[in-house]
This record gives structure tokens, sequence and C-alpha cells, in this order.
């Protein structure tokens, strides 16, 4: 009776393995590589700020997003690894190269899972196109922090942020709107002077915890 008793919680303890790593396969993004170049000296990271398009489908081939139809048909901005995109194109566009092209398989748990979002049904499994045209140092890299912090005193204060974001607007060849920088430079420092004090410290700006700030 003990021996059936063991061989029970045995083959009980092995489902329960066989499920957990069924599911853990299950929620895995399937990336397939339809272009990458040769001359690849970086690639993407978390952290870092990407221009893509990413058009997405559902399996039965309904385009549910296309990026290139939004922003005047320009490459979409967005920084890697912080939640700005669905976990799955996070995942699924680590480690690419500017140029590189793929396809990601995401499944539910790592888009919308049972949340109906427009045309995305619940539990909907979504293909994404993407194309890679850029890998930049994000705003939250230790570059990005030592470039901004021009006297070197580590804190960012607001004159040091205000000189960054006109060269970023340049850089994007945005409009140059005083009002509307204004606005984001003002948005900046409120949501991230934690104590008050009118700058930016090396602790209050590292969320990614860089060893080297």
């Amino acid at each position: 009776m003990c021996r059936y008793g063991s061989l029970f919680v045995y083959l009980l303890v092995c489902t329960v393995v066989f499920n957990y790593i069924s599911a853990k396969v299950a929620e895995e993004v399937k990336i397939e590589i339809i272009y990458r170049p040769e001359n690849c000296p970086v690639k993407s990271k978390r952290g870092d700020a990407l221009n893509a398009h990413y058009d997405g489908y559902l399996e039965d081939g309904s385009q549910i997003y296309c990026s290139r139809t939004n922003n005047d048909g320009h490459p979409k901005w967005f920084i890697l690894g912080v939640g700005q995109v669905i976990k799955g194109l996070d995942i699924g566009m680590d480690g690419m190269c500017e140029g590189e092209k793929r396809k990601l398989t995401i499944p539910p748990s790592l888009a919308f899972g049972a949340i109906a979002r427009d045309k995305i049904p619940p539990n909907s499994t979504l293909i994404f196109e993407t194309e890679l045209y850029a890998v930049r140092r994000g705003p939250r890299s230790v570059e990005s922090f030592q470039l901004i912090d021009l006297d070197g005193d580590k804190k960012l204060s607001r004159d040091e942020l205000n000189v960054y974001l006109q060269e970023e607007f340049k850089r994007d060849n945005r409009i140059q709107d005083s009002l509307h920088k204004d606005r984001v430079l003002t948005d900046i420092l409120l949501k991230n002077d934690q104590d008050g004090d009118g700058y930016i410290s090396a602790r209050e700006y590292n969320i990614f915890q860089h060893d080297e700030l």
C-alpha cells in the first residue's frame, strides 16, 4: 500500500513539474530572424532607445496595428524593457542589430492576456513583424547621465536637462515648440525629483540600478 502511495505521489509531482515546464515553454516568445546584417557593432539591450517599425497581426492574419500608418509613417521611438510596449516586444526585440528584421510570435501571457483591446480578442496570440532602424543610449543609461551632467556634480539641474532636451528635439526633427519642451521638462522633474530639491540625483535617476552611478 505504501509502495503504491509513494508511486502516486511521484506521478503527481511529475505531472505538476511537467505542467509547469509546459506552461513556461508556452509563454516563450518565438523569434524568427528574417534578416540580420553581417556588420553588427551594436545590439539592443534593456534601457536602450530603439527606433523601429512593428506591424501586428492576429493568427488569422488580421492586422491589429501598423506603426507605418502612425506618426506620418516615421518609425517609432521607445525605450526597451521598461513597459512602453507589450512584454513580448520587450523580450523579442532584445539583442537586435540595426537593420535587423524579426518575426515574433507572442503568447497571450506576454501580450494582453484575457483583456480585450480594440481589434484584439481575449487570450490572443499576436504576431509582429519588426524592423529595427537605430539603437541609441537610453535616457536612463550611465552614458546619458554623464552627458547631461555638464558640471560633473552627480546631479542634473533644470538648466542641464533643458540643454539635453533641446539637442534631443533637434536630433528627432521635432518642431521647436518651447512650450511643449517646457512641459516635458517640468514633467521630468516632477516625476524624478523625489526629494523636491530641484535636482535629479544619481540615485533618483538610477532606476535600472547601474553600478557605475
